[in-house]
C-alpha cells in the first residue's frame, strides 16, 4: 500500500470593509496617538466606541477622548504567541479600562512573566513607531507606576480620516488526501492516471474517493484510465489569476478520460480558445519533473459522438 500523503495548506484572502464615522474617528485617532470613546445618553463612555448603545440600541456619536493609561480588569497569559499576534515573545492578553472609560479594551501586555501580571495593575499604551490607522497602532500595553495621564485635549477632527480597513483572513492546516487519492497522486508521478471501480455499479471514478458516490460502498479495485479523453464541457477564462502565469483568454474543461465514468477538469492548450468544443479528443502534455499534466491538447482524432459522453456532462 503506498504511503498516505499529507502537506501543509494555507487558505488566505484579504477582507476589505468600510468603517462608519465613529470607527473612522477611533482609528484615525489611534494614528494620531489619541484614544477616543463614545458617550452614551446616560453618561457612560465606551472604549472601543460603537455606533449603537448596547443597552438601549440608540444611535450614539458623541466622541470623547480618554487617557492612554488604565487598569487591568482581567488577564490571561499567552505562553506561545502565534503568527500575527501583537508580540513575538510570551505576553498577557488583558482587558484594560482606560482612565475615563467605563468599558475595557482587549490588547496585549508586555510583561516578563505571569507573576508580573495581576488584576488591578496600572498600565499605559505603548504606541507603535509607525501608525496607519489600525488597532495595531497600539503596539501593546506596558506596566506603569506613574500618575494617570491626561487626555491630550486635541481636536477630534483629523485630516485624511480612515475610511476603510483590510483584515487578512488566513487558515493554516495540514491536509491529507487519504488512501485512495494518495494512490492517485503517486500514479500521476509516474505519468499514469488511476481510478477505482465500484464493486456494485462497476463505475470507475477519477480521481478516486475511496467510496462510490452513487452506491455508497467502499472502493479498492484500481483501474488505469486514459491517457486520452473527451472534452464534455468547458468555459473560457478571461480574468488572469494572481500568481498563475497563463495568458488570458484560456479554456478550462471537463475531460472524460477513456475508461472513466467521471470527468475531471484541466486546462486545454495547443488550440485557439475559440476552437475548443464539446467532443474534442485530447491527450495530456507533461513538463519535466511535473507531478501532473500541465494541460491537455487535441489528439487530431475525429470528435467523439455526443451519445458516448452525454452521461458525463
Amino acid at each position: 500500500m503506498p504511503e498516505v500523503l499529507e502537506a501543509p495548506l494555507v487558505v488566505e484572502f484579504p477582507f476589505t470593509r468600510s468603517v462608519g464615522p465613529v470607527q473612522s474617528a477611533f482609528l484615525t485617532g489611534l494614528r494620531e496617538r489619541v484614544v477616543l470613546g463614545v458617550r452614551t445618553t446616560d453618561g457612560r463612555t465606551l472604549v472601543p466606541p460603537v455606533e449603537y448603545d448596547p443597552v438601549t440600541a440608540e444611535e450614539i456619536h458623541d466622541l470623547v477622548e480618554v487617557a492612554p493609561t488604565g487598569t487591568v480588569t482581567t488577564w490571561a497569559w499567552n505562553h506561545a504567541p502565534r503568527r500575527g499576534q501583537p508580540l513575538g515573545t510570551p505576553f498577557a492578553w488583558v482587558l484594560v479600562r482606560l482612565d475615563g472609560a467605563d468599558t475595557a479594551l482587549l490588547h496585549a501586555l508586555d510583561a516578563p512573566g505571569p507573576d508580573a501580571v495581576r488584576t488591578g495593575m496600572r498600565v499605559r499604551v505603548r504606541w507603535a513607531a509607525e501608525r496607519t490607522g489600525a488597532i495595531t497602532d497600539i503596539a501593546c500595553f506596558e506596566p506603569y507606576d506613574g500618575e494617570a495621564d491626561r487626555p491630550t485635549g486635541r481636536s477630534r477632527e483629523f485630516a485624511d480620516a480612515v475610511s476603510g480597513i483590510v483584515a487578512p483572513a488566513r487558515l493554516d492546516y495540514t491536509y491529507s488526501p487519504g488512501r485512495a487519492q494518495s494512490a492517485y497522486i503517486h500514479a500521476l508521478s509516474e505519468r499514469r492516471t488511476v481510478g477505482e471501480r465500484c464493486p456494485s455499479c462497476r463505475k470507475v471514478y477519477v480521481p478516486p474517493r475511496g467510496a462510490c458516490p452513487t452506491c455508497g460502498v467502499a472502493t479498492a479495485e484500481q483501474v488505469e484510465v486514459g491517457p486520452r479523453g473527451t472534452v464534455t464541457t468547458f468555459c473560457i477564462v478571461n480574468i488572469k489569476a494572481k500568481n498563475l502565469d497563463i495568458e488570458v483568454p484560456y479554456v478550462y474543461a471537463h475531460i472524460a478520460l477513456d475508461g472513466a465514468d467521471l470527468a475531471l477538469h484541466a486546462r486545454i492548450g495547443g488550440i485557439p480558445y475559440d476552437r475548443v468544443r464539446m467532443g474534442l479528443r485530447v491527450e495530456p502534455v507533461w513538463t519535466e519533473g511535473a507531478r501532473y499534466p500541465d494541460h491537455y491538447r487535441p489528439t487530431g482524432e475525429p470528435d467523439a459522438d455526443y451519445e458516448t459522453y452525454k452521461e458525463l456532462l
